[in-house]
């Protein structure tokens, strides 16, 4: 038995034994699809106890598994391109791109072949080997998947690896993608299914849980991750690690937020999120899926150098490569460039490696 996998059963064991809070926490399973054997669950209460762990403790524990898992100082470099801004219907309080809220971002039609190709290949000259396609959609049309197709082949044909973020998806939507080289689909869950109402109010959490088993239907690998400073509680967060990790199987990639305040949308006098809480919540996600790419993703411009190690000291071995995510700043190809050198820190080198 491996570390992480007699580790699983150890914190298992001591949560079935005591409780953690006082608050009671579900797993909500997907409406298809094989749920996780009961005796390699995590439960809410088991992720809160490693979450309530000494720093110290966690974060050795939380290195020995990725190194376990993982090789060492390697980490993926994945550029995120806004594909089609603005407009979007849904109402989730974090996002600037909703048409709810005025934030400033305008509406704009889906970028074309040559430019998104022009994007990718310059992601490619800096160094990313993964470019991923975000679209302001709440459930693209089939003539939308169409289009993506055509941006999908592009990036592909240079020698990429593909991922797209659109909304939700019917079955045969992600088996379109699929056909057309899709890699990776990106879904967030956002934050626990306790905690989803208070965030947005246009959709429900089964139908995040719904794509997400389209996706994984038609075999395409899934990103799937949340957001941590939304004024949600640690037992949230306890609760979104839990869904994550009871997936079956859990994501290959799973990118961890910290909530960038954006005027204009109804979360953008939100408290800050305490760094070193964030950089648990890293820790255990690596901890509880060991074999996922655990990315580093929106807020690293407000984390600073010193908590960005600490993130890759938990078990983060991906980030976001390139000064924009969607429509908020990220550190530029410098900044990035600089950490990594300072921390012998190493890029792939093609897409393959990823495999």
């Amino acid at each position: 038995m491996s570390y992480n996998e007699s580790e699983t059963l150890v914190h298992v064991g001591e949560a079935q034994a005591a409780a953690a809070s006082t608050q009671t926490m579900h797993w909500h399973a997907p409406a298809k699809g094989s749920a996780v054997p009961e005796q390699q669950r995590w439960p809410v209460e088991a992720v809160q106890q490693l979450l309530d762990m000494p720093f110290m403790d966690l974060m050795h524990q939380a290195q020995s598994v990725h190194r376990e898992n993982w090789p060492a100082g390697e980490i993926e470099l994945a550029t995120l391109l806004s594909v089609k801004t603005g407009g979007c219907p849904e109402n989730c309080g974090y996002c600037p791109q909703s048409a709810e809220f005025d934030t400033g971002v305008k509406a704009e039609k889906l970028m074309s072949v040559e430019e998104v190709t022009r994007a990718a290949k310059a992601a490619q000259d800096a160094g990313a080997t993964r470019f991923c396609m975000g679209a302001a959609w709440r459930a693209p049309k089939d003539r939308d998947i169409e289009k993506m197709n055509e941006l999908i082949g592009a990036v592909k044909g240079l020698g990429m690896q593909t991922c797209a973020t659109l909304g939700m998806l019917q079955p045969h939507q992600a088996e379109s993608l699929r056909d057309a080289g899709l890699d990776y689909y990106n879904h967030n869950l956002d934050t626990a299914p306790e905690y989803y109402k208070d965030v947005v109010s246009t959709r429900q959490y089964q139908d995040r849980l719904d794509t997400l088993a389209a996706v994984r239907g038609a075999g395409i690998s899934v990103c799937c991750g949340g957001i941590i400073g939304m004024g949600e509680t640690e037992v949230h967060r306890a609760g979104l690690i839990a869904q994550l990790a009871n997936m079956e199987p859990y994501p290959e990639s799973v990118p961890i937020n910290s909530l960038v305040p954006v005027p204009g949308t109804p979360l953008a006098d939100s408290d800050p999120v305490d760094p070193l809480d964030f950089v648990r919540v890293i820790a255990v996600a690596r901890i509880t899926m060991p074999k996922a790419r655990v990315r580093l993703s929106a807020g690293r411009q407000q984390l600073g150098e010193a908590v960005q190690t600490l993130c890759f000291m938990a078990g983060a071995n991906s980030i976001f490569y390139g000064d924009k995510l969607l429509v908020t700043g990220n550190p530029d190809v410098e900044a990035d460039t600089s950490l990594m050198r300072k921390l012998g820190l190493k890029g792939l080198k093609t897409a393959q490696a990823q495999a």
